[in-house]
């Protein structure tokens, strides 16, 4: 059997042929109990907003209208708090387990505005315990509000070796706020995670936005102008990363020109010219490079069995 996972949207209306269960006991005409709470149904008719009833069709055939507050998804209700991210979040303190922080983005790069967020990333690594549980661990966590976004270890780690450039830029960012013995040991391996792939994963990653920015120009006639500036940005990090070995982080001498994309300065053809020439660029850089096919996996590996190990102890390693 599949693992369900249920994703109920704060205004979603059920479907007809949906199957729900009964919150609460389900009343006949006559006022006796038709049906007690936790009865299987089917939406037989479903209501244009959730102020209005469903019709539910039980298993005898019996109907009666029901609020949607007093159902539940079959599927959900299954579930139950199995792989409840909120619940494990709320209960187990995950955000105490951040063992690496750090501020990427625009302030890192030497690209903040007075108006720009601090946006900060890092790695938690879950106590042993709650990982081998029946109710597992988030791949991440997040706080919209401080624009924080922590993932745990291995999802960091997988990401980090299909050369994921927001996880590659948070191993090579100077602005490091925290962290801990394991943390500083990962840093000093960061090299580790540069291979080829970089190419593949910047390029595909550019090419497919712009494509969707291309079809928001002729649909909406605009584009977000930022949105511009990070992908050029993103092109000249991956053919400096294929030449040097290394993820630049600050802007440097391409910043006055990033800047001036930021502002929406160049026309669109200018910033299609731009692109287009740094793609031959990394053509260039991928012929040259001397970084390896693909990144160190038998590290990787053995660093996270090494973490796993650590995360038996109630201290942080």
């Amino acid at each position: 059997m599949t693992d369900e996972r249920v994703h109920n949207h704060p205004n979603l209306i059920y479907s007809v042929g949906t199957q729900v269960v009964t919150l609460k006991a389900v009343q006949a005409s006559n006022g006796k109990i038709a049906h007690p709470a936790g009865a299987v149904g089917v939406v037989a008719r479903a209501p244009d907003d959730r102020q209005h009833s469903y019709r539910i069709r039980f298993p005898d055939g019996f109907e009666a209208p029901v609020h949607h507050h007093q159902l539940v998804l079959l599927a959900e209700y299954k579930q139950g708090a199995i792989n409840d991210a909120n619940q494990t979040l709320a209960t187990h303190g995950l955000f105490d387990r951040v063992i690496f922080r750090c501020v990427v983005g625009s302030r890192a790069f030497g690209l903040e505005t007075h108006d720009s967020d601090t946006d900060r990333r890092g790695i938690y690594l879950p106590p042993a315990s709650l990982h081998w549980s029946l109710y597992g661990v988030p791949e991440q966590l997040e706080h919209e509000g401080s624009q924080e976004c922590y993932w745990e270890l291995q999802k960091f780690l997988v990401m980090a070796l299909k050369a994921n450039p927001n996880i590659l830029e948070c191993l090579y960012t100077p602005l490091i706020e925290f962290k801990t013995p394991l943390a500083a040991e990962l840093l000093e391996m960061r090299e580790i995670f540069l291979s080829r792939l970089v190419y593949q994963t910047y390029n595909g990653y550019v090419m497919s936005q712009f494509k969707r920015m291309q079809s928001d120009l002729r649909n909406q006639g605009s584009v977000k102008p930022k949105h511009v500036m990070h992908l050029i940005r993103l092109l000249i990090a991956g053919i400096h990363v294929l030449r040097e070995g290394v993820v630049p982080i600050d802007a440097g001498e391409h910043r006055e020109q990033l800047l001036a994309i930021k502002r929406g300065e160049l026309a669109w053809d200018e910033v299609e010219s731009m692109r287009i020439g740094l793609h031959h660029q990394f053509d260039q850089a991928l012929a040259t490079t001397a970084l390896p096919e693909r990144p160190d996996y038998e590290w990787a590996n053995a660093f996270l069995v090494k973490a796993r190990q650590l995360a038996m102890s109630e201290e942080l390693p």
